[in-house]
Order: structure tokens, then sequence, then C-alpha cells
């Protein structure tokens, strides 16, 4: 078995395989995984026989993914208005159940916790009417040209103002996790819907506005692949001006925009996700967020395809 070393794994991989959290674990350990990113899905339950584990050190935790543990209340769930809500309980809630999420990091000796800031809400879920056009008629037609101006005059008329509430939240947190004395990095994370927050620029807004706190940009390569691909903004050329401010990267490829597959192995591309590395050799913390679909040898194949790349990268620049 192949020794993943620096590399971490997501629980989003078997979650919906098992209840009880040690077996879960066994089974990524079984990988060659060392660390794992606890997932918005664990539950309260399923940390009775993590805990011991990592307690232990038969495992350790690179990442915690906020909302954490498991809340049943889509209000705070991964596709919420969440940091940026208007209603001060409800934002205040969100403050608070992410300085949990923190909490649990630290205590688990994590190094970050996985943030979906926010979005701009929509009446109903235009992604899904977007992504229903691009796959049945493309993105060159009238039809997804509409949608999309829809979409995007929305978003940019309230953006600005869901963004500046994020930044307040944020501030927030991070002066109160600080007062605590817990030692864990915020990753705002690069989104798998348009209507979300943050684009690269709006990332970019959010972390210069907090220079000095512990926020930086968490870096999905599958999730910046959609938004390419869609349109909302250019995922490698504004990659390059977020590298200081990396803290961590989903590692998986998306396929049309179907995303959370092992990369280099589903597309049968051998080079495509070549663009990513630079942001993958960056990061701190490296995660593989991959979908239950994807075999035990296929992640080994993926996994061995990606670390020779880098190791031919690193043997490139140093003979340069």
């Amino acid at each position: 078995m192949q020794d993943k070393g620096e590399y971490s794994f997501s629980t989003c991989w078997n979650i919906k395989r098992h209840s009880v959290g040690k077996s879960m674990l066994a089974e990524i350990a079984e990988l060659g995984f060392r660390r794992v990113e606890l997932n918005y899905s664990v539950t309260r339950e399923m940390l009775t026989t993590i805990e011991p584990m990592v307690e232990q050190g038969k495992i350790k935790v690179s990442s915690v993914h906020n909302t954490f543990p498991y809340i049943p209340d889509p209000d705070y769930g991964t596709d919420s208005v969440l940091l940026g809500f208007e209603d001060k309980d409800k934002r205040e809630r969100a403050v608070e159940l992410l300085i949990g999420s923190a909490e649990y990091a630290h205590r688990y000796g994590a190094q970050a916790v996985v943030v979906h800031p926010g979005e701009v809400p929509f009446p109903t879920d235009i992604s899904k009417e977007l992504y229903a056009i691009y796959n049945s008629e493309g993105k060159h037609t009238d039809a997804y040209r509409q949608k999309w101006a829809e979409l995007m005059e929305r978003r940019e008329e309230y953006s600005r103002g869901y963004v500046q509430t994020i930044i307040e939240s944020l501030d927030e947190v991070c002066s109160r996790t600080l007062s605590k004395g817990l030692n864990v990095r915020f990753g705002i994370e690069t989104r798998s819907k348009p209507q979300q927050i943050p684009t690269l620029a709006e990332a970019k807004v959010i972390i210069n506005a907090l220079k000095g706190a512990p926020v930086g940009i968490w870096y999905d390569t599958g999730h910046a692949i959609m938004m390419d691909r869609l349109g909302l903004y250019d995922s490698v050329s504004e990659m390059e001006g977020l590298m200081d401010d990396i803290v961590g990267v989903h590692i998986h490829e998306t396929i049309g925009l179907s995303d959370h597959w092992c990369p280099y192995v589903h597309s049968h591309d051998v080079t495509f996700y070549d663009a990513y590395l630079p942001m993958i050799k960056q990061a701190q913390i490296k995660v593989y967020e991959l979908k239950a679909a994807c075999q035990p040898e296929q992640i080994h194949e993926s996994h061995q395809l990606l670390v020779s790349k880098l190791n031919e990268e690193n043997s490139h620049s140093h003979s340069l």
C-alpha cells in the first residue's frame, strides 16, 4: 500500500456507507491516507469513535468542513446565505456555528476550517436551470446566454452587499477564535454554483479586507473548473493572483459539469488537470474530495500520476 504522506482524504467519499466513524476512517486508512478531512455530514455520534482514534494518533485530521458536526437545518447547510444573512439572529447563529467548527478543528489538531461563506439568494435554484440548458443545448445558445444574463444581473446587483456582510462575519469569527486561543485558519472555498460566493475576485476582496486575519482561499479545483466552464471566471489565470493566500485545496476533476472524479483517470485526459498543479503544490493542506463512485484502484492510479507530475515539475525547476 502506497503511503499517501502529506495528502489528506475527505470523508465525503464513504460517509454514506458508514454509520460508525471508526469504520469510516479505517476504510480511508486502508487506502494509505494518514490524514482526513472531516466533512459537514459527520455526526456527533460518529465522533464518539473518531475522537479516540485521533487522541491515540491512529489518524490525523487535516481540516474540518463547516458546519461541523452535522446540523440538519438547511439554513446552516452547505448551500445557504450563511455568513451573509441580513437577519441578525441568523447571522449570529452562523457565526457561532463557525466558531464551534473552529473549536473542533483546534481540538483535533487540524490546521483549517473549510468555509462556504454564502451566496446571492435566488427565488429558485437558477444554477439547476443553467446546467440543464448547458447540458442539453450548450453554452453558445441564446437560451443559455439569456439565463446567464439573468443570473449575472441579480448577482451583480446584490453580491457586494453580501460580500460586505461576509467580511464582517469573518472578522467577528477571527477575533473571537483568536481570543479563545484557537490556532486554525479559515479557507473560503470556491463553490459549485454560480450564484454562490466567492468568485476568485470576491475571494481576493474578502482576504484583502481581513489582512492579518487567518483567512485565505480554499481552492476547490473541481468547482473552479465548473465555474470556468459556465463562464463565471478564469480558473487558471485568476488563480495566479491568489497563490499567496492559499490555505488548502480540494483535489478532484470535473467531467462536463459533473465533479468529484479522480484527476486524469476518469477524464482520460493526461494533461488538462496539470494547470492546477501549481496551486496544489503551493497549498499547505492537500485534500482529495472524491465521490463514492471512485474505486480504490482508480484513487491510487490518480494519486500516483499527480505525485509523479509534481515531482517532475520539482526536479525540472531545480535543474533550471
